[in-house]
């Protein structure tokens, strides 16, 4: 557990990428193997569920310090984070405990069946064994929330310069369902379970934005031009009678579409397609937003999959019958995909259109209008391109309709945590409505250092109320928000959700009178 903690440690001080691969390396180096699966656990999202409720342990708390709730309160809004305040509140330890993080990890698991007076006892003891950076690991092992500042892209690229692997390798080896309890870590990292693993994905092949003028591409010929949509990127695997169906998110989502395992079950042969699946009704695509009611839901009633169904757009085929096609140039494998398809009438899976056009200047006004069909905009694909594991430059390019933008307000904000902990940068925005505020977005990224030191002192002195850790601030400071969609959304004050928002610049030329009106903004919404 020490060696793990002083790993986070190591995170939490530095943005420097390098740094946190080092600090990574130094800790593999030390830590045993299932100390070493519970840290790969917890940085790919892989971490057990709550099972002592934050409410108990802020109770805890407040009878060993005998501190009022007001007073912790207030600590908890000036740390801006639960279990790192509970770690600066407890008295030094009485003694030493020595357990490794894979036993911390049992323990915690174990609880799910205990009593409160168990687990209490359990809580307490732990408190007076860790010191204090100790105290504050465990906290947030015990609390199911656990996030680290580094990447998937950062993790792989460190294993595997620890193993000295190809990336693409340690990112195969990784991506599948496995449980640190019952897998040898560095068999794991070298793949060695993946071989009989009947859903592994493939990597996915990724585009980078459009940096070229088009007429640098070379010949129309050569490029197919696709939409780009703006749904769930998948893989869908049909092995020896089974399906299994991945998002770009290394996560298992078959469960989430009942309706595209099952069409898929019927299909005939052995497949891998890579997709996108998306939410669509009565021949058109719908909002994300409607997508987004489906996802991560225990169960999917009646109803729901009657009032958003779900198609696939597939874009590709990667594997036929076990072998692997993703050498051979991509107009080789949308014939064969467009093969299966044929073999296979859906309604469920359709292949993504390939765009008719005669020259480059066709393109703009074909993207400049995506919007309407909810589309983010094109894709341009080299036809003798293969399938790349990941990024390569040339082959695929992205080309994004302009982000839509709005005025808003700032109306709420919270501190941050890390080397942020000190200012305030999680902030809440506001339009107009009928002569009031609501609110419409929240945004963490867009600022440099300098402004964000600049608002929080606004902040500190235009604290309008409190509550727990978020301000409520005089509205004043104008922002230009930008984001890629928009959708109705019964979830929101504003009767809308806007799709990854972020701050474009601090308008400090405006006034609150002046932002967007919410009528205004919903006729965005297409």
């Amino acid at each position: 557990m020490r060696e793990f903690a002083i790993l986070i440690n190591a995170l939490e001080s530095t943005n420097k990428t390098l740094l946190k691969q080092e600090a990574i390396i130094q800790y593999l180096n030390v830590a045993s193997s299932e100390d070493k699966l519970w840290f790969l656990a917890l940085f790919t999202g892989k971490k057990p569920k709550r099972n002592v409720n934050s409410t108990l342990i802020k109770q805890w708390v407040m009878e060993i310090t005998q501190i009022p709730e007001w007073l912790f309160v207030e600590s908890y809004s000036s740390v801006g984070d639960l279990g790192e305040t509970i770690s600066l509140l407890l008295p030094p330890p009485k003694y030493k405990i020595e357990n490794s993080l894979a036993d911390w990890m049992q323990k915690i698991i174990e609880l799910k069946d205990k009593s409160e007076d168990e687990k209490k006892d359990f809580v307490l003891q732990a408190w007076e064994g860790l010191d204090t950076i100790e105290r504050f690991i465990f906290n947030k092992l015990l609390g199911g929330s656990f996030r680290i500042g580094v990447s998937s892209k950062g993790l792989i690229n460190t294993l595997a310069k620890y193993y000295d692997m190809d990336s693409s390798a340690v990112a195969h080896a990784i991506m599948g369902d496995w449980n640190p309890q019952d897998v040898d870590f560095d068999s794991l990292i070298k793949g060695e379970y993946t071989d009989t693993n009947l859903s592994k994905p493939y990597p996915f092949c990724l585009a980078y934005s459009l940096e070229k003028d088009l007429e640098d591409l070379g010949s129309v010929n050569e490029w197919q031009i696709e939409y780009k949509w703006d749904g769930i990127r998948g893989q869908m695997i049909k092995r020896n009678e089974e399906i299994f169906i991945w998002s770009r998110g290394e996560e298992l989502v078959t469960n989430q579409f009942p309706e595209i395992h099952e069409e898929l079950l019927n299909w005939k042969g052995n497949f891998v397609l890579d997709g996108e699946i998306l939410a669509y009704k009565e021949g058109k695509v719908l909002n994300f937003n409607e997508l987004q009611k489906r996802l991560n839901r225990k169960t999917l009633s009646k109803k729901m999959l009657d009032e958003i169904p779900v198609v696939v757009f597939a874009y590709d085929l990667l594997e036929f019958e076990g072998e692997d096609l993703r050498e051979i140039p991509l107009a080789e494998r949308r014939k064969m995909l467009q093969h299966i398809l044929m073999d296979n009438p859906s309604e469920r899976v359709f292949i993504s259109e390939a765009i008719n056009f005669k020259n480059w200047n066709d393109l703009i006004s074909i993207r400049e209008n995506s919007r309407n069909i909810n589309s983010e905009g094109l894709m341009l694909k080299a036809t003798n391109s293969p399938y790349h594991t990941g990024r390569k430059k040339g082959d695929w390019w992205k080309w994004k309709i302009d982000p839509l933008t709005i005025d808003a307000v700032l109306v709420y904000a919270q501190k941050g945590s890390g080397r942020r902990s000190g200012y305030y940068t999680d902030y809440t925005f506001a339009v107009k409505k009928e002569g009031k505020l609501v609110t419409i977005a929240k945004a963490y990224s867009g600022l440099t250092d300098k402004e964000i030191q600049e608002i929080s002192k606004f902040i500190s002195k235009n604290v309008v109320e409190k509550f727990g850790p978020v301000r409520t601030v005089k509205p004043e400071l104008v922002f230009e928000l930008a984001f890629e969609g928009i959708g109705y959304s019964s979830r929101h004050k504003s009767g809308v959700a806007l799709r990854f928002p972020r701050i474009i610049r601090w308008r400090k030329d405006k006034k609150v009178d002046e932002i967007d009106d919410i009528e205004e903004i919903k006729k965005l919404i297409t």
